[in-house]
């Protein structure tokens, strides 16, 4: 499977559409199209649409996609240069505007090579327990997504203390994710929210106002880490990064977001 089949992004009539139909199993617990999905799905379509890889993209999110329901995803090609090519995706619900993306994708041939951030040392996801969803078992997307808590609390310990670095780690892998991909990275980078619960050791989170994804290099891995950081939260609102790790140790890409931050009722 690749990440294109676990959203279920469709081909239009021609290779500048795209649909995805929304559904439960790429939405949210509070019944709406999860970030990450839609930021995926614009990724893929923009990749489709262009035939070269993503090399970083931005979500602006302007409303709800409910299932059930169609997002219809267009793309424009601003600049397609001879190595990059400049685009943008806007996905539709009945005429209505939920998501714009921008990106760059394309490669270059250059010998040069590194990589500086370093990897926090956590136990092997196999060492981790699964982390349980604050609104128990559903058919969404996070039933979809095996998560294990590598640095942070359970749900039952976020007792009001806040953290005192803001960081926060999971692993997370999609079952039956046969390559490592752009789309996938979108969906994976979509849990800054996560770690803003974490951070404030509250049982909160959020909804994104945006997200941006940048690919740094893609490698075989199962598991991806999430080393999720949070820079601030302030006016309600909250801000972080998340780094992207394979396995072996390779910086897959980064994510950063704002969030609308919002605390969670008691089930």
């Amino acid at each position: 499977m690749d990440a294109e089949t676990f959203l279920g992004l469709e081909p239009g009539d021609d290779d500048r559409h795209w649909r995805l139909p929304v559904v439960q199993g790429i939405s949210t617990g509070g019944g709406f199209l999860f970030g990450g999905a839609g930021l995926g799905a614009a990724v893929a379509a923009m990749e489709g649409t262009t035939g070269r890889p993503i090399v970083w993209a931005t979500a602006q999110y302007l409303s709800y996609a409910r299932p059930p329901s169609v997002l219809d995803i267009e793309v424009t090609v601003a600049v397609h240069g001879h190595q990059i090519s400049q685009a943008r995706a806007v996905g539709r619900v009945d005429g209505d505007e939920i998501l714009t993306v921008n990106a760059a994708l394309g490669r270059r041939p250059l010998e040069a090579t590194g990589q500086w951030s370093v990897r926090p040392q956590v136990p092997g996801p196999e060492e981790c327990e699964p982390r349980m969803h604050w609104r128990g078992n559903l058919n969404d997307i996070s039933s979809r997504l095996d998560t294990r808590v590598a640095t942070g609390r359970v749900f039952h310990e976020l007792d009001g203390s806040p953290s005192t670095d803001g960081r926060s780690a999971l692993w997370v892998r999609m079952p039956d994710l046969l390559e490592m991909s752009g789309p996938a990275l979108a969906v994976f980078g979509d849990y800054v929210p996560f770690g803003i619960g974490q951070a404030l050791g509250a049982r909160a989170g959020g909804n994104s106002l945006d997200n941006t994804i940048r690919v740094a290099q893609l490698v075989p891995t199962e598991w991806v880490l999430l080393d999720i950081r949070i820079h601030a939260v302030s006016h309600g609102f909250g801000h972080g990064l998340v780094h992207m790790w394979a396995e072996d140790g390779t910086l897959l890409g980064t994510a950063s977001q704002s969030a609308i931050v919002r605390f969670w009722k008691d089930l």
